[in-house]
Order: structure tokens, then C-alpha cells, then sequence
């Protein structure tokens, strides 16, 4: 019988042995791969969820936070009562000391798994999504904001023994550069992404790190990034999430920045533009920055619009469904004294039947209503392949 056992200290154990085996123990999952980083990290909560109101990354215990769209719900923290990293697919020998010597079953002999599917949503209540974004263009065009992001979903069915570590696997190759997540828990179902846009980085140098993510074209074969043309639309609607940033810095009183951009950067088959900012934490003598600026921060103009409020109230009102963790944010926290956490998109949440793809697209005074329909579909239909 012991033939048919290993350890998860087995250099061949694969991931999936490892989540299965604490999802059959009622554990929840985060599982995570950093852009341009060949490891990837498993964490295990045992202790359940704990919802806080806000985050504080200077005070917070190493673990995994999941946050919804709305600021105003409290977010949902995970510790890191286990943590694990692989490469290959495969844990990598003695890479943590605290791994405890668990017997896994052989496959052959072990229970299927049993991710955190939910069964049913709402459906929304709008009649077309076209409908949506005339209406957001409207209301950009009476100068109520100055850009607002309208959203929809699609729902495909799931495929007899689909697999979300495979689709996570996926995700990784397609998106190189992005933030990959495969979150499950009985508090939040499961949700997989890979995420272009940090939100809010601190390292254990004391330097915090954001971006400006917008505007969104296909990338054609063979690109030239540095040759790549952007219309004013695009050039101004990543202009504005610039200035969002900044104003953040404004309010807390940090001149001390850095700005590079805006550059081209892909993003699996779409091209964005990108701007980074930084700024040294212990230069500008403000070592609760993080915490701060991701309250500010979220939900950025990018996923919600310009200025806050009213772009906000206009989606509440309009839009038709709840988003529930589609264009939070999510990512570990205090893991070897940093913090990332990326804004929770090009994702899908993983129902009992069916799989729910989401994605939005920014839209100013001068959208043409088709152009930004089009590049809603474009998204989806980038996550939908991963499912058919």
C-alpha cells in the first residue's frame, strides 16, 4: 500500500495533487504566477476567510487578498497558513521548511476535487449592452464624467472535465507579462485571470510602484511596439487614468515621484498603453503609502471611470448585474516583505454549468459606440478560446 503514496515533499508531486488534496479538506486555494516570473506560488488557508473593511498592507499577516469592484464591501482576506512553490508544475525540493510531511493517495486512489463552484447568478437587467454604451457616451458627452467603463459578461458552458488548473496553465503562456490567478474558496467561488494592470506594489525595499493601463488596440502579427500608432481617443483616455494617479499623489502631498511612459505593452493578443509611476517610500518618509494609496486608488478610473462618483453611480444604476470581484483587485500580500496586488481583470468566475467570461472597455465623449463593442467581444472571445 505504501507504493502507492508519496509526500508532498516529493520532488514529482504535481500541483494539482496538492490542491485536491486540501480542497477535500474544505481548505481554500490561491494559486498565482507574477508576470515574467518562472515560479509559481500555492498558497492554503485552513482557517477560513476573514472580511476587513479595508486592507493594511504595513500591519497584514503574509496571505492573499480578494477584493470586490464596489469599495464600499468589505475585502476578503486569506492567511497563508501553508505556502508552496512551483515550477514546472512540479513543488520545488525543500523551497519551504514549514511544508509538513503529508501523504497524498496515489490518483488512482483519490477523491475528485472539490472546487468552490457556485450555482446560479443574476442575470442583468438591461436590454441590449449596446444600449449600455450609447448611454455611457451620452452621458460622457453631457460632461457628467469624463470617462466612464461600461461592462458586460458572457456565459458559456462548462466542459465535461474541465480543468482550472489546466486553463490557469493556459492563461500563463498566453499572458507571459500578466498577473495569473486561480483563486477558490466556500466565501468567493473560483475565479481565474491574468491581470495586465498592477495596482498597487510595495517591495521590501520600501518602494512603492503603480501603473496607468489604457487604451486597447489587436496586435497584429510581426508588431513593432515602438511603431505602433494610437488614436487621440486612446492617447487621451490613458491620459486621464495618469491623471487619476496623480491627483492620488496630490492628496497625500508626494511631489517625489517617478513617471516613465506612456509605452506600448502587449497583453496576450491586445496591445495597451502603460505608464508607471514609483516613488521611494522612505525618501518621502511615508511608510504607510501602500495602504493608503490602494484606498485612493481603487477602483481606478480604468475600470470605472472619471471623476469616481458619478461614474460610479452611473454604473450601479445602469449596468445591470452585480460584479462581485470582476475588476477588484486580488494578489498576495507581505509574502517576503512585498505586497502586489493587480486589478482583477481579463477573468472569468467558474459556476456549477457554466462559466462566466467578463470584460469592459473605456468609453469618453469621442467613442464610437461599435468600435467599443468590438473591443468588449475581442476580450471575451480571448478568454472564451481557453474554454472551447
Amino acid at each position: 500500500m505504501r507504493s502507492k503514496e508519496k509526500t508532498v515533499t516529493d520532488r514529482q508531486v504535481a500541483v494539482q495533487d496538492i490542491i485536491h488534496y486540501y480542497l477535500n479538506l474544505g481548505g481554500s486555494i490561491m494559486y498565482w504566477r507574477k508576470p515574467d516570473c518562472p515560479e509559481k506560488m500555492l498558497l492554503v488557508c485552513n482557517q477560513g476567510a476573514k472580511a476587513q473593511e479595508d486592507i493594511s498592507l504595513e500591519d497584514t499577516d503574509p496571505g492573499f487578498v480578494l477584493a470586490p469592484f464596489d469599495p464600499s464591501l468589505k475585502k476578503i482576506f486569506f492567511k497563508a497558513d501553508l505556502l508552496f512553490r512551483f515550477k514546472d508544475d512540479y513543488l520545488i525540493a525543500d523551497s519551504n521548511p514549514t511544508i509538513p510531511e503529508l501523504t497524498l493517495p496515489a490518483k488512482a486512489d483519490a477523491p475528485p476535487p472539490s472546487y468552490y463552484f457556485r450555482t446560479c447568478l443574476n442575470e442583468p437587467s438591461i436590454n441590449t449592452f449596446h444600449e449600455l454604451i450609447h448611454a455611457s457616451i451620452d452621458c460622457a458627452r453631457q460632461q457628467v464624467v469624463e470617462k466612464i467603463v461600461p461592462s458586460k459578461f458572457q456565459e458559456v458552458s462548462l466542459p465535461e472535465n474541465f480543468d482550472p488548473v489546466t486553463v490557469f496553465n493556459q492563461l500563463c503562456e498566453k499572458h507571459p507579462h500578466a498577473f495569473v490567478s486561480l483563486v477558490t474558496s466556500p466565501d468567493t467561488g473560483t475565479w481565474i485571470g491574468a491581470s495586465p494592470e498592477l495596482l498597487v506594489n510595495v517591495d521590501a525595499a520600501g518602494q512603492f510602484k503603480t501603473i496607468a493601463l489604457a487604451g486597447t488596440q489587436k496586435m497584429k502579427p510581426e508588431v513593432n511596439l515602438k511603431s505602433v500608432s494610437w488614436t487621440q481617443k486612446e492617447i487621451e483616455e490613458q491620459a486621464l487614468v495618469s491623471r487619476y494617479i496623480i491627483n492620488c499623489f496630490k492628496k497625500i502631498r508626494v511631489r517625489e515621484y517617478t513617471e516613465q511612459g506612456p509605452h506600448t505593452i502587449t497583453a496576450g493578443s491586445l496591445l495597451h498603453l502603460k505608464t508607471e509611476y514609483r516613488v521611494d517610500m522612505k525618501e518621502v518618509n511615508f511608510p504607510q503609502m501602500g495602504s493608503v494609496m490602494l484606498k485612493l486608488l481603487h477602483p481606478t478610473s480604468a475600470v470605472c471611470g472619471m471623476p469616481f462618483q458619478p461614474a460610479f453611480d452611473f454604473l450601479k444604476k445602469n449596468e445591470g448585474y452585480d460584479r462581485e470581484f470582476y475588476s477588484g483587485y486580488l494578489g498576495p500580500v507581505n509574502m517576503e516583505g512585498e505586497s502586489s496586488l493587480y486589478v482583477n481583470l481579463r477573468c472569468m468566475q467558474i459556476l456549477e454549468k457554466k462559466v462566466r467570461l467578463y470584460a469592459g472597455a473605456g468609453v469618453t465623449a469621442d467613442s464610437d459606440a461599435e468600435q467599443e463593442a468590438e473591443e468588449i467581444e475581442t476580450k471575451i472571445k480571448t478568454l472564451s478560446q481557453l474554454i472551447q
